[in-house]
């Protein structure tokens, strides 16, 4: 087996000490491999040292895998913050120690892998010659990556590109913060392979060139040779790591597509997910991405055929309803609005208010549903709004417009995982301003209703996506 993993760390060209390590090998029972890249900062030695404290935090408690998986690999994270915390008190020449983490638990015998995220280090799944990013950075510069404002080019040339949010060794109790780490898991299918690396590669090399690399028909130990020595020879401004880990099983002659896993969070220390379901156990079953077979392929193409007819029947007659009244002008004309209650007037104060680009709603501070009487709206620039446990926006009765509505002026806004229930028009929005993660709508007649804004008079060309969201069954990770 243990041709289907290998690691490897280098200085890089201008740094003399190395501040990155691994974990590239089997677990102590054989049944897991266990993949991790991890980064330290805080100076000459502070940084090797909170980087080994952790490697062996880590190792210390996967000798003896126990529990379900994601809980165990949370407790990594946990455990190996500890330790640097406490060499921090101890040597105070260390005091700005931290460090930076991925950690994937792979179940070669299950076809699954699972992983936990701190930081700017990432993990990338290679599926059918097609590289996805699966972690996110988490950092100011990553946050508009990842969500299309800024090109990767730029973002590698971003002044505050290694200017981090979060790291291991900075805060004393991660488990309270659901979002401090990203985790998650997903199937690991013959054929597919994982990427995990340092950011002194993806620095130095863009994802195009990461691809050609890691999908050229060599053994893991060229292609992790060949990625540092192309890291150095862009540069090599920090230290590099790579560990690869392989699925080696005949590959099925069914395609799949390359789909981010399902994402889940530890709250508070109930090992939850954002649906209230236990966390991380292992699916009786694998779950295989959505396949499209010959067989079905005429279907899926009249049943989107009769989805956008439908679409259009109800936007013409939504428009029809309204007077024939100009994009601009179509919320004047909804009902007038009552005075607002406690807690909807809360969560517009929380949105005009919120300093950043971030606005955490938790449920503590929404226990019941938010009964909305008129539109919440939201007109900034760019804002990630992310609930906390279940917020419902539910309609109050007689109101007959939108639960939320985006203006003009939003280029960028992120809705991750709010439930929107019994509304005429769920989110009223303009361009292509709205992502929606994890979004559920309950009995909404017309979910979402977007509005596309053109220069009067001017020739238009383009063309609207044929698909833009997806259902699933299950919270997803999407960009």
């Amino acid at each position: 087996m243990t041709d289907q993993f290998f690691g490897i760390t280098d200085p890089g060209k201008q740094r003399q000490n190395n501040e990155d390590t691994f974990i590239a090998e089997l677990s102590a029972n054989n049944k897991f491999v266990i993949a991790c890249v991890i980064d330290g900062v805080g100076g000459y030695s502070g940084g090797e040292i909170a980087a080994e404290l952790a490697r062996e935090a880590i190792l210390r408690r996967l000798d003896k895998p126990s529990g379900e998986i994601i809980p165990m690999i949370i407790d990594c994270f946990n455990l190996a913050n500890e330790k640097i915390l406490e060499e921090k008190q101890i040597s105070k020449e260390h005091s700005s120690m931290a460090c930076v983490a991925t950690l994937a638990i792979v179940d070669l015998e299950r076809n699954q892998f699972y992983f936990a995220h701190v930081g700017d280090t990432r993990l990338y799944l290679v599926r059918d010659n097609s590289l996805v990013k699966i972690s996110h950075d988490q950092s100011f510069v990553g946050f508009l990556e990842d969500t299309g404002r800024l090109s990767e080019a730029e973002a590698m040339d971003h002044p505050k590109r290694n200017e981090i949010n979060k790291a291991l060794g900075l805060d004393r109790h991660l488990g309270t913060d659901s979002d401090y780490i990203e985790t998650g898991q997903s199937p690991f299918l013959p054929g597919d392979m994982l990427l995990l690396c340092s950011d002194g590669l993806t620095d130095m090399l863009d994802s195009s060139n990461i691809r050609a690399i890691i999908t050229a028909d060599d053994s893991l130990k060229e292609k992790g040779h060949k990625l540092i020595e192309a890291a150095n020879s862009n540069g090599g401004r920090d230290n590099i790591t790579v560990v690869l880990v392989q699925n080696n099983k005949t590959q099925s002659t069914t395609q799949h597509d390359t789909e981010r896993p399902a994402k889940k969070y530890k709250k508070n220390n109930d090992l939850v997910n954002n649906s209230g379901e236990p966390y991380g156990q292992a699916p009786e079953k694998e779950r295989q991405p959505l396949t499209v077979t010959k067989k079905n392929k005429g279907l899926v193409k009249v049943l989107w055929i009769l989805v956008f007819i439908f679409l259009g029947i109800s936007i013409g007659e939504y428009f029809q309803n309204k007077n024939n009244k100009s994009p601009q002008s179509i919320h004047t004309v909804l009902p007038a609005k009552k005075t607002k209650n406690n807690q909807e007037a809360k969560l517009q104060q929380a949105i005009d208010r919120v300093k950043g680009h971030t606005l955490i709603l938790s449920d503590t501070a929404y226990a019941t549903p938010i009964l909305i009487s008129g539109a919440i709206q939201i007109s900034k620039d760019s804002l990630l709004i992310k609930t906390k446990g279940k917020i419902v926006l539910q309609c109050d009765s007689g109101y007959q417009g939108a639960a939320i509505n985006l203006s003009s002026k939003c280029k960028n806004i992120i809705l991750d995982s709010l439930s929107i229930t019994d509304f005429q028009v769920g989110i009223y929005s303009f361009n292509n301003a709205l992502v929606l993660k994890n979004t559920r709508f309950i009995n909404c007649r017309l979910p979402l209703l977007n509005v596309f804004s053109f220069a009067d008079k001017k020739y238009i060309n383009g063309k609207v996506p044929g698909i833009l969201f997806k259902a699933d069954s299950i919270p997803v990770i999407k960009k």
